[in-house]
């Protein structure tokens, strides 16, 4: 079984994601996570000094590993990560998807002041740009995100529903 959780940046993929592979007792992969570990660089940082399209490149190898492995895991990937090559085709063929989906107005109420510093896109938005901003880029991401397995619409839901909805996915579509 392998879990490929997808959705705009501070949905709640990681917090969701490590939550369901400790229900599954899998293996969890945060995306981002790994790859800082790899580079010993933050996100925001390989952005800067090597640029997206590395960061990208090495988004998609690791989605090519995790699905070489083998190993039955949860992954929780970069918001951008759906958008970029034919990343979404290849976790939809090996996998099952989730797109974890939440408006712009519920992703900022769940943001820390670290959380939005991390993120290179939101570095420097005042409330008003950052709702601007993720509006239209929500929306050219939305075509690659709805081609998920399975959506769940987080707006009316708590945590501990999204996750029961996460889990109770993988038995459908069988």
């Amino acid at each position: 079984m392998l879990l490929f959780l997808v959705g705009y940046m501070g949905c709640g993929k990681s917090s969701l994601g490590r939550k369901a592979a400790r229900r599954l007792s899998v293996r969890y992969v945060d995306t981002d996570t790994v790859i800082e570990q790899r580079e010993g660089a933050s996100v925001a940082d390989i952005f800067l000094y090597e640029g997206e399209e590395h960061f990208r490149r090495m988004e998609h190898d690791l989605i090519a590993e995790c699905i070489a492995s083998g190993e039955d895991m949860v992954v929780s990937t970069g918001g951008g990560l759906p958008v970029w090559h034919d990343n979404m085709k290849l976790m939809n063929s090996a996998g099952k998807t989730v797109y974890i989906r939440r408006t712009p107005e519920q992703i900022i109420s769940r943001l820390t002041p670290y959380g939005r510093e991390r993120r290179p896109k939101f570095r420097g938005l005042n409330d008003e740009e950052l709702l601007a901003f993720m509006r239209e880029n929500m929306a050219e991401r939305e075509p690659f995100y709805m081609q998920s397995h399975r959506i769940v619409d987080c707006c009316a839901m708590s945590d501990a529903e999204a996750l029961d909805s996460i889990i109770n996915s993988l038995t459908e579509h069988e």
